[in-house]
C-alpha cells in the first residue's frame, strides 16, 4: 500500500510518500482493515512530526489519528461491522499503532462506528479528535449546563467551531474570540451569541460586560500560551477553566487562586496513550451520538481544504500558519 512516512522527526519534507507492505491481511479476532478515503489533520501531527512520536523507537511511523474509510475485511470474532461498511474513528498515529495518512489501515471494532451518513468521507475523517476534545472539555472536564456562559477562544478553529456548536446543544449562551471579519461571519453561523476581535478588544472587559460583570460560567482554552492565564479574571469566582495546552512555565496563577477557579486539562490521547479500553470506547459513544446529530442537522464540520495524500508537506505547512478556519484532510482516494 501507499503511506506518508515519516523518517525523522524535523521540518515538513520528512514526510516521505513510499509504497510499504500491507501487513493487517487478514486482520485479528476483532480486528476490521479499513480501506481509507480520507484521513484528518491536526495539530498533535505536526507536533509529532517536529519533535518526534511517543515512541521514537518505532520509526518510521505514519501519523494521523483521525481516520474514515470502508470496511474491506473483519476478524473472525468481529460483531458489529461488515464488508462495505463506512465508518470513521480516531485511532492510532501516535507513533506505536499506525496512523491513518495512508491506504489502509487496522483498527479494533470497539474503537470504530458508522460515518454519518449525510457526511462525505472527507467530512468525517475531519470530525473525530476536535469533536472528542470539545465534548470532553465541556461536557466532562467543564460540567457546562444549559443556560451557562461559555467562553470558547479561538472559536473559528478546527476544535473551536465544533466547540460553539456543541455548547449551544447544550443550551448554553456563547461568546467566542476571533481574527478576523471573515471568521466573525462563520462563528456567527455557527450560533455564537457574542464575538470578539481579539486583536482589536479586550476579551476579558468584552467578557465582563456580556455577563454583567460577573464571568463567564466556563472558559475554554484552545490556544495556550498567555492566553490560559490572561482568561482568568474573565471567569466568574468558582468558575471553571479548560485547557488543551499544557501552561507555561511563566502562568501566572494568582487570579485562578483568588477567585477559586476549577482548573480542567483535556488530554484526549490519554486513552490511547495509557491503553485504556474503557474510555477509547467511550470515545466511540461520543462519536456515535455526534453523528446523529450531523445526520440530523444539527452539527456541522467544516472542512477548509483538502490535498491528496501524497501533498501531506502542504498540509502540514498550512496547518502551521496557524490561521486554518476549520479542519484540513488528506484525500486517499477519489470517493472523498
Amino acid at each position: 500500500m501507499k503511506a506518508v512516512l515519516m523518517t525523522a522527526p524535523g521540518n515538513p519534507e520528512v514526510l516521505q510518500m513510499q509504497s510499504i507492505a500491507n501487513l493487517a491481511i487478514p486482520p485479528k479476532e476483532t480486528e476490521l482493515l479499513v480501506r481509507l478515503v480520507a484521513a484528518g489533520v491536526n495539530p498533535i501531527d505536526t507536533k509529532l512530526r517536529k519533535r518526534g512520536t511517543f515512541y521514537p523507537d518505532n520509526m518510521p511511523a505514519i501519523l494521523g489519528c483521525d481516520g474514515a474509510g470502508v470496511v474491506e475485511a473483519v476478524g473472525a470474532a468481529v460483531q458489529r461491522f461488515r464488508l462495505g461498511d463506512e465508518v470513521y474513528f480516531c485511532n492510532g498515529g501516535l507513533g506505536a499503532h499506525q496512523g491513518n495518512y495512508a491506504e489502509y489501515t487496522v483498527v479494533d471494532e470497539q474503537f470504530v462506528v458508522r460515518k454519518p451518513a449525510s457526511a462525505s468521507f472527507a467530512e468525517a475523517a475531519a470530525a473525530p479528535l476536535v469533536l472528542i476534545t470539545a465534548w470532553e472539555a465541556l461536557y466532562e472536564r467543564g460540567r457546562l449546563q444549559p443556560k451557562e456562559k461559555v467562553l470558547i477562544h479561538a472559536g473559528a478553529g478546527g476544535v473551536g467551531h465544533v466547540a460553539i456548536q456543541l455548547a449551544k446543544l447544550k443550551g448554553a449562551d456563547v461568546c467566542t474570540t476571533v481574527s478576523s471579519q471573515e471568521k466573525a461571519n462563520f462563528v456567527k453561523e455557527l450560533g455564537a451569541d457574542e464575538i470578539i476581535f481579539y486583536k482589536q478588544t479586550d476579551f476579558v472587559q468584552t467578557a465582563l460586560n456580556w455577563t454583567n460583570g460577573e464571568g463567564v460560567d466556563l472558559a475554554f482554552d484552545t490556544v495556550g500560551g498567555e492566553t490560559f492565564h490572561k482568561t482568568f479574571p474573565a471567569v466568574r469566582v468558582y468558575g471553571d477553566i479548560v485547557t488543551i495546552l499544557e501552561p507555561d512555565a511563566n502562568t501566572v496563577w494568582k487570579a485562578a487562586r483568588q477567585r477559586n477557579l476549577r482548573i480542567g486539562f483535556e488530554l484526549m490521547l490519554t486513552p490511547m496513550l495509557q491503553g485504556i479500553v474503557e474510555a477509547q470506547k467511550h470515545h466511540a459513544d461520543i462519536l456515535e451520538q455526534c453523528a446523529t446529530w450531523i445526520d440530523e442537522g444539527k452539527l456541522k464540520i467544516h472542512v477548509s481544504q483538502t490535498f491528496p495524500l501524497e501533498k501531506a508537506v502542504k498540509a502540514h505547512q498550512l496547518l502551521e500558519t496557524g490561521s486554518v478556519t476549520g479542519k484540513i484532510v488528506l484525500l486517499i482516494s477519489d470517493e472523498s
